[in-house]
């Protein structure tokens, strides 16, 4: 039987086990007491048991709810584009398997949006963030009222103009995903993704003019 944590505070524990050794980790604890009345690793207490695997198995499932469901940036391609004239790029993200995060303009109130928040280096403008429309799913902890999600892969587009006084050359852009996941059951804290991709400004082309000079009226054939 595990007994509760405190019970690790008693003096056989002491003894044994350095008392700040007595504790939870991702609310597991880490020693149980035997028939003896003594303290033991609850990793040989299972083993004994015939249940290393399940610890195994337990331990992997409570740190992927501690650090909670997660959305990567797969794809981020540099951009190039001409000065005093815009240019959009795409960034394309998935989410893990088994959960959905809300999309930016969410059907609740309370509920936290995707958004994307990008830092321009100077005179470079970020004139427009292009969302998906979300997937309408209705879910355990809100069935009367289907939700707008985003699950799989989906896809931002940034629109970027640089001013005409922007020198040629490679700059970065940086900032930040948010958003919040959830699962069939719950929603989890929001968390923020970095994003960062390069942006190159060439000069303008030249345009050559092929006009011709206006003959005088006074020249005569």
């Amino acid at each position: 039987m595990i007994l509760p944590i405190e019970d690790c505070y008693s003096e056989p524990c002491e003894e044994s086990l350095p008392s700040k050794r007595c504790g939870v980790a991702i609310g597991i604890p880490h020693f149980v007491r035997n028939d003896k009345g003594g303290c033991m690793r609850l990793t040989t207490w299972l083993n004994k048991m015939g249940l290393g695997v399940l610890l195994i198995a337990s331990l992997a499932q409570a740190q992927e709810i501690a650090s909670g469901p997660s959305v990567k940036l797969l794809s981020a391609p540099p951009l190039t584009v001409t000065r005093g004239k815009p240019a959009s790029s795409t960034l394309r993200f998935r989410v893990a398997e088994g959960y959905h995060i809300n999309s930016n303009k969410p059907k609740g109130e309370f509920l936290i949006p995707t958004a994307l928040k990008l830092n321009a280096p100077t005179d470079l403008i970020v004139s427009r963030v292009t969302y998906p429309v979300g997937q309408e799913m209705a879910f355990e902890f809100s069935p009367a009222e289907p939700l707008s999600v985003y699950s799989g892969t989906f896809e931002v587009t940034v629109m970027v103009r640089p001013l005409v006084s922007v020198l040629p050359g490679k700059y970065t852009m940086r900032g930040n995903l948010r958003y919040q996941a959830c699962d069939n059951r719950a929603c989890y804290p929001p968390k923020n993704l970095p994003v960062e991709y390069s942006v190159k400004v060439e000069k303008a082309a030249v345009v050559k003019s092929h006009r011709r000079t206006a003959q005088s009226p006074h020249v005569h054939r």
